[in-house]
């Protein structure tokens, strides 16, 4: 993402954090936030269709560590299928490798994204009471689906508004074929991928995790903090 763009978008969440800022202003601000990092996937998208070589197809492997590796996996899907890239999860020790499939600018916009996204997930943990007898693993796991479920659904909506504005009528077409090469790409790897089962959570803590999802800011000031992991497993 360019310098003038990480600027804009990080002044607006700046502005959202502000304490003197009204709820309904607040919403704004990150809303707009939002809309820019999708905006900018859509017109990368474009640019490419036209000159392929200023955004090709390529992967990267994320390592995911404990504590809660899985579930930090979870919110590491949540965010990269939105933006069209794919992921393969693949045990490591105590943790996973993460093995994401997409094109170059949006494989940087689910790392900056999943980045600020681990250090708002720590603190909302942090500042979240588990409930008098119930196993903190447990209510930290399904805070944690809570959270990426949200996350995921505002990423759709916000990456399906970018790409239905008015006087783009190939965007559709464009952002399909790019899903399409990824999904080739990743099928050259790994032809014989299988789907995981579904997980089940014992938790109560889905309602608050969810909560904190639907305030968490898409894209933060703290974007490339080094302490995510760390927060996390507190």
């Amino acid at each position: 993402m360019s310098e003038a763009m990480l600027s804009k978008v990080r002044k607006l969440l700046a502005q959202a954090e502000d304490p003197a800022c009204t709820p309904a202003e607040s919403a704004a601000f990150t809303a707009k936030a939002t809309e820019l990092i999708a905006r900018y996937g859509v017109d990368r998208a474009l640019l490419a269709a036209r000159d392929p070589a200023t955004d090709p197809v390529g992967d990267r492997v994320v390592d995911i560590v404990a504590p809660y590796a899985r579930d930090k996996v979870g919110l590491l899907a949540a965010v990269a299928e939105p933006l069209r890239c794919r992921c393969v999860r693949r045990r490591q020790g105590s943790g996973f490798a993460l093995h994401l499939f997409g094109f170059a600018s949006d494989l940087e916009r689910v790392d900056l994204l999943f980045t600020s996204l681990l250090v708002q997930a720590a603190h909302g943990l942090a500042g979240t009471a588990v409930p008098a007898g119930e196993h903190p693993a447990a209510f930290r796991r399904s805070w944690l689906a809570g959270f990426a479920q949200v996350i995921g659904g505002r990423l759709w909506a916000a990456e399906t508004a970018a790409a239905s504005e008015p006087g783009t009528p190939s965007v559709a077409l464009v952002l399909a074929d790019r899903s399409d090469r990824v999904q080739r790409r990743l099928a050259e790897q790994y032809p014989r991928l299988r789907t995981a089962p579904p997980r089940r959570l014992a938790g109560t803590g889905f309602g608050p995790g969810a909560e904190a999802g639907r305030r968490a800011n898409l894209g933060g000031p703290n974007l490339g903090a080094p302490t995510a992991e760390r927060q996390l497993g507190r």
